[in-house]
């Protein structure tokens, strides 16, 4: 009585433990979690994945799906599933090139946000609209030095 009772513990222990970790197959190809706004994940690792989705609901990379029509797969006869290559993240913005004019003394206007930025700064003559002029010009049109830090002081 005891061992049908052992036997059968351990029978649900793995059901259950195969059928949370499966990919649904409603899921894309290559999902490797579930975050919690509904959205499905592909990378390779679990650190990182869902950042701005609220977080993972649930995670299935490493987990194989059954090859046959039962429940519950053998370990011993699966072997260990490779991850999904990582699909490729969309190729990075082009480097903005800095607008022509400039040099000593002059300082980069955003017009858009009223923010001036020195030769030094890497949005120097950067960004969408702007202007070159003297530091003492942008403060007297009302403009303000990024992140509070005058060129000339």
């Amino acid at each position: 009585m005891n061992q049908t009772r052992l036997i059968s513990f351990f029978a649900s222990v793995m059901l259950a433990a195969v059928s949370v970790a499966q990919t649904p197959a409603s899921a894309p190809a290559g999902s490797t979690g579930l975050c919690r706004d509904g959205t499905y994940w592909t990378g390779a690792t679990k650190k990182g994945a869902c950042h701005g989705h609220k977080g993972v609901q649930d995670w299935y990379a490493g987990t194989a799906a059954p090859t046959s029509g039962s429940a519950v797969a053998s370990a011993a006869a699966t072997p260990a599933a490779t991850p999904p290559a990582a699909t490729p993240k969309a190729a990075p913005a082009p480097a903005v090139t800095q607008a022509p004019g400039g040099g000593a003394g002059q300082v980069w206007v955003n017009t858009s946000s009223k923010v001036y930025h020195c030769p030094s700064d890497r949005w120097y003559g950067k960004t969408k609209r702007g202007a070159y002029m003297s530091e003492e010009d942008a403060i007297a049109k009302g403009n303000r030095a990024d992140h509070g830090k005058a060129c000339s002081r």
